[in-house]
């Protein structure tokens, strides 16, 4: 992953549990139903704190998920694209989804098949 995605913020599982106020197996559940994803930097399960907003998981992103994942997109790959600068969308995914532009986004993700 590039300098830019590691400089963010990354969540490991016992901070989503403080972070969401829940358990640790709904925090695995939240990922294994791809409600967030989550990759192992450094041999630690993490998630990008972008892809949480307050105390959920941003809602737009599960859809996209799924279109990334269609598009052949391993987990990693998903979350390199969603944090790394997008020229088509003049941002990041994950910004241009948290600033209302999911169909856009979505559209990109597809056309990526």
């Amino acid at each position: 992953m590039t300098d830019d995605i590691s400089d963010r913020p990354w969540l490991t599982v016992p901070d989503l549990v403080e972070v969401l106020g829940i358990g640790q197996s709904r925090v695995r559940r939240l990922i294994e139903d791809r409600h967030l994803l989550a990759v192992r930097r450094d041999g630690v399960l993490q998630v990008p704190a972008a892809f949480l907003e307050g105390a959920e998981p941003l809602h737009e992103l599960r859809g996209t998920i799924f279109v990334l994942s269609d598009a052949g997109f391993s987990d990693e790959e998903a979350v390199a694209w969603l944090l790394e600068r997008d020229d088509s969308l003049d941002a990041a995914p994950i910004e241009a989804l948290r600033s209302g532009r999911k169909t856009e986004v979505r559209r990109v993700a597809q056309a990526l098949a």
